[in-house]
């Protein structure tokens, strides 16, 4: 994700003179990392340079976004983009183009995956929910900076609500709160996606432009070009270098949690340490690995590698979070909060969905 968001601002700055691409592309990843670790190592609290960050980038995004959309240039081409997402120009509404070739799965995938949020990051959606103080959540600490926050009491048990009268009331308040807190998150990222695939099909599909390896975010600089000009263009690569960093950010954010809950659960030696301390010991490990790895391949081929992996998690969480809820977690709640039937019912054919689309996959993964 560095590395992607990188792409934009190596082919806009000429710096250093003389440097390809992919060498412009590596330095900026570099000072990115540079700025956000500190950045997050600093924070009194980890989660709230994150939200903010995200806040900001994407109310900024999604401002540009609308802006961009709202040009003649684009509107023109807006009956014939709704005309296809009702009549997709795929089988079985339409002949393929070109002949369906094996390679074409992944990226597919990819488009299919990171439409969505994947499995990885609801189980890390789960983690921010637990950071926001959400319903039994509040009785949990936060992840706090080592040098300029305080720690904070985090059990490695979680909590249950007692089964008394006040218990339905205030479960229809936390789970108002989740459906407002991810219908956000899920409506506009229906309205980015939607934004951002109309923009390339007005700008780039008729020019045949195409991001892919070291220039992914390089073609898209024209989606605020024709609202503001050449400060436009500027103005996008520096939004894909905050979106894309962001994520990774937050990815870091994430991961270090998750395995931060792996170290302490199975190895009862690390519970010596406060949580904390493994959380950005494993970060800054985790920062390390990205340093290296982004010298391996290209952006394009990280991301395409990182779709599969987020798929494959997909149906490994899904599976397992049927089984938590249903299974596990009903016994230790009071009756009138156990999880319905019909949630069940939808989560499984969720499941069933994503099984699927698996298959799918390796069918035509193979050709």
């Amino acid at each position: 994700f560095v590395t992607a968001g990188s792409t934009g601002l190596a082919a806009l700055v000429d710096f250093p003179q003389g440097w390809g691409q992919q060498a412009r592309t590596l330095l900026w990843s570099w000072l990115t990392i540079a700025v956000l670790f500190p950045a997050l190592l600093f924070s009194p609290t980890a989660y709230r340079l994150v939200e903010r960050l995200m806040w900001l980038v994407a109310v900024v995004t999604f401002v540009g976004l609308m802006v961009a959309c709202s040009q003649p240039e684009v509107t023109r081409f807006l009956p014939e983009f709704l005309r296809g997402l009702a009549a997709p120009s795929f089988p079985p509404f339409a002949a393929l183009p070109r002949p369906w070739d094996p390679k074409d799965a992944t990226p597919l995938l990819t488009a299919i995956t990171f439409a969505g949020l994947g499995g990885f990051w609801t189980l890390f959606y789960s983690y921010w929910l637990r950071e926001k103080g959400a319903g039994m959540a509040s009785h949990i600490g936060h992840i706090t900076s080592p040098i300029t926050g305080k720690p904070e009491v985090i059990p490695l048990g979680g909590a249950v609500p007692e089964g008394n009268h006040q218990a339905r009331a205030r479960w229809r308040l936390w789970r108002a709160f989740l459906c407002v807190d991810s219908a956000i998150g899920i409506g506009g990222n229906i309205l980015t996606t939607l934004m951002t695939c109309l923009l390339a099909f007005a700008l780039l599909y008729p020019k045949g432009l195409v991001p892919q390896e070291w220039e992914l975010v390089v073609h898209q600089m024209r989606f605020f070009e024709v609202s503001w000009g050449p400060w436009g263009r500027v103005l996008f690569a520096v939004v894909a270098a905050s979106f894309l960093s962001d994520t990774w950010l937050t990815t870091l954010d994430a991961v270090s949690r998750v395995h931060t809950d792996f170290v302490l659960s199975y190895f009862p030696w690390a519970r010596r340490w406060h949580p904390r301390n493994w959380y950005y010991g494993i970060a800054l490990a985790l920062t390390g690995i990205t340093v290296v790895t982004m010298h391996f391949a290209s952006p394009a081929a990280l991301i395409l590698l990182s779709a599969v992996l987020g798929f494959v998690g997909t149906v490994i969480f899904t599976g397992a979070l049927l089984v938590l809820n249903y299974s596990w977690l009903p016994p230790h709640l009071p009756q009138a909060l156990r999880p319905s039937p019909l949630g069940g019912l939808a989560l499984g054919l969720s499941w069933l969905a994503y099984l699927v689309l698996a298959s799918v996959y390796l069918a035509l993964s193979r050709g």
